[in-house]
């Protein structure tokens, strides 16, 4: 959600920083001020009800309402949360200073803590602070709820609420900062490009669903056992509206209503096309057939995979980022995951792990202008060095922290459900509830 080709996001929170004065300069503009409310519910369309559609599809019957009940749950308890500390822990850059690793290189401090300081006045911008603070608490929204698709109809919805909670508080919310908060954060310092969140929200989930699904464990029955999806129909009106609202993601990313942000809407589509037609196509010619499935699940590829080029790659560069994410998906969430064995039930990892990898390296390619590009990026091997370093730090760290996390919360109160909840499906024993009843 960064651009350095102008004063960047770092530069417009210093404005609001702890112990300076609002900017006298600094007016309101009512264009900008509308563009990003619009995003921002945007952006809010593609966890409720685009991604809760989306996974419920694929789920079988008996389990169609937990995973929506979760994307629910993850955006009421991650909305207060965010309030509470999340904001100040990603934002808030007290302490930093541009070439300096300390301890606010890596997290923020809790001066913005339950919102503290923020009136109708305050600016981030031409636009005010508490819409900025609603547009990022929507990504903050969607990664975690993103990581239900690796765990789908196996985990405790108590331990479900408590994991999010801590994975929030201990890897969204830093990584979020070392990313996004401006000079003195460890990945901004470092260089690394990701305008609209192919670090901080896809490879941040992807990685995570992965570890989760192997602490976890595979599903009964899993992979003799048929689990197609129940309904179709659900999952493409879902990604349908992931689209849709992935165009307040990306161009509501630019953080203003101008050219940048038109061509991230027009680099977005162009890309999520080509990784539709990528996966069809592959799809077509290793299986005989295309399926509604993969052109559902190539659309989430290339969105995903454009997040983090949309403000700095070119039409051209988008359609190459589209189709590599396409192809190298499809067989990351089939080849890949059958020769492996492990059970990522909904392909969090395959779609979002791998398409946000995949975008990330792509990005410190197509981000030079000798390629068509809109950043400033003159040395590619370098760039590209520079990307694959926070794709590295954050793949590990992610990694490492989530299976630290889920260890102790399986020791302290257990992850799974019952075999014979399992067995009756989520939707009951959990919630008490049928989606459908006859």
């Amino acid at each position: 959600m960064t651009l350095r080709k102008i004063a960047g996001l770092g530069a417009l929170l210093s404005l609001v920083s702890p112990g300076l004065a609002m900017a006298d300069e600094v007016v309101l503009n009512s264009g900008d001020t509308a563009w990003m409310m619009t995003a921002s519910i945007l952006v809010l369309l593609m966890t409720i009800p685009g991604l809760a559609l989306f996974y419920a599809g694929m789920v079988r019957s008996k389990n169609v309402l937990s995973v929506m009940m979760q994307c629910f749950a993850i955006t009421g308890l991650i909305s207060i949360l965010w309030v509470v500390y999340g904001y100040s822990i990603a934002f808030d850059t007290t302490g930093m200073e541009q070439g300096v690793v300390n301890f606010n290189s890596f997290v923020g401090g809790l001066s913005k803590a339950f919102l503290s300081g923020l009136s109708p006045s305050s600016l981030i911008g031409a636009f005010p602070e508490s819409v900025f603070i609603f547009f990022q608490m929507t990504f903050a929204i969607i990664t975690p709820a993103l990581i239900v698709g690796a765990f789908a109809e196996r985990m405790k919805f108590s331990a479900m609420l408590i994991f999010m909670a801590v994975w929030f508080t201990l890897v969204y919310a830093p990584i979020a900062h070392m990313v996004w908060s401006g000079n003195g954060g460890l990945m901004w310092d470092w260089g690394v490009l990701d305008f609209a969140g192919g670090t901080v929200v896809h490879i941040n989930a992807g990685i995570a669903g992965l570890v989760a699904c192997l602490v976890l464990g595979k599903r009964k029955g899993f992979p003799t056992t048929a689990m197609a999806p129940h309904n179709l129909g659900y999952t493409l009106v879902g990604a349908a509206m992931l689209w849709v609202g992935w165009f307040g993601f990306n161009a509501g990313s630019a953080i203003a209503a101008n050219g940048t942000a038109g061509m991230a809407m027009l680099v977005t589509q162009i890309a999520t096309a080509a990784a539709a037609l990528g996966w069809m196509g592959a799809e077509w010619i290793t299986h005989g057939k295309p399926s509604a499935l993969g052109i559902a699940s190539g659309v989430v590829a290339g969105l995903v995979a454009i997040t983090p080029a949309a403000g700095t790659a070119g039409p051209m560069g988008a359609i190459v980022i589209g189709l590599s994410a396409g192809v190298i998906c499809f067989f990351c969430a089939t080849s890949l995951k059958r020769k492996l064995g492990y059970d990522d039930s909904l392909d969090a990892f395959g779609v979002h792990g791998i398409g946000g990898i995949v975008g990330a390296l792509l990005t410190g390619v197509f981000a030079a202008p000798a390629l068509g590009g809109f950043g400033t990026v003159e040395d590619i091997g370098a760039q590209l060095f520079i990307q694959f370093k926070g794709v590295a730090f954050t793949v590990i760290y992610t990694a490492v922290v989530t299976f630290v996390i889920l260890k102790v919360l399986d020791l302290v109160m257990g992850l799974r459900v019952s075999e014979e909840a399992e067995t009756v499906g989520l939707d009951l024993s959990e919630h008490n509830e049928r989606g459908y009843n006859l």
